[in-house]
């Protein structure tokens, strides 16, 4: 989560409010009456977010019975408003989603080393991690101090080594290398454990084993908990972690130490790697399966004059209990609540159909109330309802979404997406005044929200969000943290926004927004390196990754590359996932003309794309 066709409307309407009274909305197309909406209820709103974030909800995980339990009650609650089901069963729009990762039986792994061979004991000793690849290695070990090669930095753990056929041994982390070697483009090294795998596999390496090596005093030797970040995903070759003495041992058997060698590299900052004595070797094998699950949209529609309608949406789901997308690795395991992450936006968006509910039958379009699972893996919902869509999706005429409405300070608002249609700015600008607050704007629609679904299908967006805080993707995200004073003026601004979208005629145009260079390309990227210029599709596919976009006047763009593109390969690099691509592109350079290959309807194409600098 991480600013002018003149337009009339039918009749002008907008929400006259007055302190928490009831206030009034003009009547719309051929009504002459004006039509009462009331206002947004503080309480109301707070105790639906005190529900959603309640244990019994387990952090609304995908998959988890706690996003079931959600999912009936916001179906209830649009049932009781006498919103009609827009769903493809009833209310819901069910689809299968992989969720997470399993351990199967027979994972094991077995060391020799000075002290002679054992087994080593899953979850005490070792375990693998969610995103490995199922599959055996069997080889001697080498060291590859932190596993990072990166030219702009002038570090590579990998220089004069062959690790082919043979299970590489990483550190955790990254070096403490002189601020002074750091590279102009501001990159930082890449210290995740999944590009320390894609790393190993591209240099013939037959499974990665990361040790933590440096812990802060007291630290304990602690596995991390299996099922983390990246379970839906497959980075091609086994990883596990070991604990630290364990790895000492071989350390000890090539005459070194585990902490000193790591002290060692970052106080020199220089590899030091190594092959380990013939003697230590390692056999492993690695069962785990991706766990799928079906979860469900849920999708109410207020009835207007014509088949024309506005979206107002939000994801429900969160993290469950941290195993995916966690700011906390330390609390995984606990519950993540979710309330301002997206408790706030799924109540304000049953509030805004309880607000809304008695116009049935009045406003010029109807209102299609949405709430999306699936987000916190990728968007997956509203992905899914765009392929999808429960009504025709050329009739929609914006998509309006909230994502963390709760902690609003200041008075202040971020609306994002305003730059995709003219007909925004001058509507935000009487809404916002109107409502009292303040709103700080940004043009895109891209963002790590639903809106994006939208906005690639070419639907002018809105996106509406109060900002970050420290208790983000936490278990420290609770109800009481709340500010639903605050937040009943963000849904009083979204209900007179929806409205007067809703009364625009002609319906407001879509503008391309052509992005700058420093935009962040979807998820393959901090903002730093080579700029290519797509954005991804999150819905699961079997091998690549598939353009939800393409954005505007990028290289991608200018070298043809469609939505809805596969990339398979980039230069020599074989694309199988969307890590692939994030490794491919770091270590790409400014006005490298890349050979990259897609599949457009199932038929390969190669066009080479020049990559231009982010600014």
């Amino acid at each position: 989560m991480n600013p002018l066709t003149p337009h009339r409307g039918f009749v002008a309407g907008a929400l006259r409010r007055a302190g928490a009274a009831a206030i009034l909305v003009a009547a719309c197309g051929a009504l002459a009456q004006a039509q009462s909406v009331v206002s947004a209820d503080p309480q109301r709103f707070l105790q639906d977010v005190k529900t959603l974030s309640a244990p019994q909800m387990e952090g609304r995980g995908d998959g988890s019975q706690g996003l079931v339990l959600a999912q009936n009650l916001i179906a209830a609650r649009y049932q009781s408003y006498g919103l009609q089901p827009k769903g493809t069963q009833g209310y819901l729009q069910p689809f299968d989603a992989i969720v997470g990762a399993a351990l199967m039986t027979g994972n094991r792994m077995t060391v020799t080393d000075e002290t002679g061979k054992r087994t080593l004991l899953l979850k005490t000793d070792y375990v693998p991690f969610a995103f490995s690849a199922p599959g055996s290695a069997a080889s001697g070990l080498v060291f590859a101090g932190y596993g990072i090669t990166d030219a702009n930095w002038k570090y590579d753990d990998y220089a004069g080594l062959d690790v082919k056929g043979k299970i590489v041994v990483v550190l955790r982390g990254s070096p403490s290398l002189d601020p002074a070697r750091a590279p102009k483009d501001g990159s930082t090294l890449d210290e995740s454990v999944i590009a320390k795998a894609i790393t190993a596999r591209k240099l013939g390496a037959t499974a990665v084993v990361v040790v933590d090596g440096k812990r802060v005093r007291g630290q304990p030797d602690r596995l991390t908990t299996f099922g983390g970040d990246g379970a839906q995903e497959d980075v091609g070759i086994p990883v596990v972690q070991v604990r630290n003495d364990v790895a000492d041992v071989w350390f000890q058997t090539a005459g070194q130490s585990l902490l000193g060698i790591a002290q060692q590299i970052d106080s020199t900052g220089n590899p030091d790697s190594f092959a380990f004595p013939a003697q230590v070797q390692a056999s492993l094998l690695v069962r785990v399966r991706k766990l799928h699950s079906t979860i469900a949209n849920v999708l109410a529609y207020l009835p207007g004059q014509t088949d024309e309608y506005v979206i107002i949406g939000a994801h429900y789901d969160h993290l469950g209990r941290g195993y995916y997308g966690s700011l906390a690795p330390s609390k995984i395991g606990q519950l993540f609540p979710g309330a301002d992450d997206n408790a706030s936006g799924t109540a304000a968006v049953m509030e805004l159909a309880r607000m809304l509910s008695p116009l049935s039958g009045q406003l010029p379009r109807g209102i299609l109330f949405a709430s999306f699972a699936g987000e916190e893996l990728g968007l997956l919902g509203s992905a899914e309802w765009v392929k999808n869509p429960t009504l025709p999706l050329d009739k929609a005429v914006t998509m309006i979404n909230m994502d963390m409405v709760g902690r609003a300070k200041d008075n202040t608002i971020y609306i994002g997406g305003v730059g995709t249609s003219p007909a925004f700015q001058p509507i935000l600008d009487k809404t916002v005044a109107e409502a009292g607050m303040k709103a700080s704007y940004s043009l895109s629609g891209y963002s790590s929200s639903d809106e994006t679904s939208f906005l690639v299908k070419k639907m002018p967006v809105l996106f509406f969000f109060s900002g970050l805080h420290a208790d983000y993707h936490k278990p420290s995200d609770t109800w009481d943290k709340i500010d639903p004073v605050a937040a009943s003026h963000v849904i009083n601004l979204v209900a007179d926004t929806a409205i007067r979208l809703d009364e625009a005629d002609p319906r407001p145009p879509f503008a391309a927004v052509v992005e700058p260079k420093n935009a962040s390309s979807g998820s393959h990227g901090s903002g730093y390196g080579p700029y290519f210029g797509s954005i991804p599709d999150f819905g699961q596919v079997p091998t690549g990754v598939r353009f939800a976009d393409v954005r505007p006047g990028s290289p991608a763009a200018k070298a043809g590359l469609l939505p809805g593109d596969v990339l398979i390969q980039f230069g020599t690099q074989q694309i199988k996932n969307l890590y692939d691509f994030t490794d491919a592109l770091r270590h790409s350079k400014v006005g490298d003309t890349v050979q990259v290959t897609v599949l457009r309807d199932g038929k390969p194409l190669t066009v080479p794309v020049t990559l231009e600098e982010r600014r």
